[in-house]
């Protein structure tokens, strides 16, 4: 079923997409990288709508008053949270939804670079095993080069001046970009905001660029070059929607 419904036709419109574009398969990757966003448009909307909400709710009284009364009381504060929302009809991990929908497609897309990629005899023949019918047989085995990288291996940058320590660029970029689509997309917590939602919160913003670092340091630079542009398209979105506010970007003093 993996294979049927994620894998081969990853692997597949990645084919049809190098074939289009001259065989450059890193040009390839960004332009699924666009299609995929498009796909996953609808959800990236109610993530963001979702995120409005949040904000709006954490600058009512009730919500500060909650706060306030019960900062001490984190069991309490969560309960009268969690009252809250369900009068207004908010659920507040409803905006994590695409993050949790792009692990599969991050497994399906790592999964199909490197059997894309396939260069022995062996790997060849189970590539074939995915390809249809359409995708002509000169096609393979494809070019793996896109600027200084080998999509199938790590990505790593060496200069003159630096001729055995490896750069990784695209885990640096990986991690900035992740890190402020995160801060964009995430409301600002309240000074006395120690419920759920601003845990989750602090996951988001801390924990998954690290984990999306991770990936692109020890994984084929393809899925690297995936996140970066992914990442990319997602401020662009919200620049394009008027909602890029970049003071999310920089700690805010409390105020006493």
């Amino acid at each position: 079923m993996w294979n049927n419904l994620i894998l081969d036709p990853m692997i597949n419109i990645l084919l049809m997409i190098y074939q289009a574009l001259g065989s450059n398969f890193g040009l390839s990757i960004i332009v699924f990288t666009i299609i995929i966003r498009l796909i996953t448009l609808p959800l990236t909307l109610k993530q963001q709508k979702s995120t409005m909400k949040m904000q709006e709710l954490q600058q009512t009284k009730k919500w500060q008053d909650i706060q306030t009364k019960y900062k001490d009381n984190k069991q309490k504060l969560q309960e009268e949270q969690l009252k809250l929302y369900q009068e207004i009809g908010f659920n507040p991990l409803s905006g994590c939804l695409p993050t949790v929908i792009q692990f599969p497609i991050i497994i399906g897309l790592y999964q199909a670079i490197i059997r894309s990629l396939a260069s022995t005899p062996v790997q060849l023949m189970e590539l074939a095993n995915h390809i249809y019918d359409i995708i002509p047989d000169s096609l393979i085995p494809l070019n793996n080069q896109f600027l200084w990288m080998n999509l199938g291996q790590p990505e790593r940058l060496y200069l003159p001046f630096l001729p055995t320590i490896g750069i990784p660029v695209l885990t640096i970029l990986v991690v900035l970009s992740s890190y402020f689509q995160t801060k964009l997309i995430t409301p600002p917590s309240t000074g006395t905001d120690q419920g759920q939602g601003a845990m989750m919160n602090n996951f988001m913003s801390l924990y998954m660029p690290v984990l999306m670092g991770y990936f692109a340091y020890s994984y084929a630079s393809g899925l690297a070059l995936y996140f970066v542009a992914s990442n990319l398209l997602g401020i662009l979105q919200y620049a394009a929607m008027g909602k890029l506010d970049l003071s999310k970007l920089l700690p805010v003093k409390k105020q006493s």
